[in-house]
């Protein structure tokens, strides 16, 4: 590959299985330059999003038994 071609341009010139192939260390490429958490970040991470998802279940609960509430009174007066 010359500094003029693209990728794009190179990948044309390729059979599928070269394509596949240069696909996949591509992606393996990607994957290295990840920064993973650690085990404590996860951990701590998975606890704050299950307590936010808690919580926000407990006011869309709070919220519906109120609607339901109300509206079971306001069927009564008709």
């Amino acid at each position: 590959m010359t500094m003029s071609e693209s990728h794009e341009q190179v990948a044309e010139k390729l059979g599928l299985f070269a394509r596949v192939g240069l696909f996949y260390r591509q992606v393996v490429s990607e994957l290295a330059k990840v920064v993973w958490p650690t085990r404590n970040q996860l951990t701590t991470y998975t606890a704050v999003v299950l307590v936010f998802v808690t919580f926000v279940i407990a006011v869309v609960s709070l919220l519906d038994l109120v609607l339901t509430s109300s509206s079971g009174y306001l069927d009564k007066g008709r």
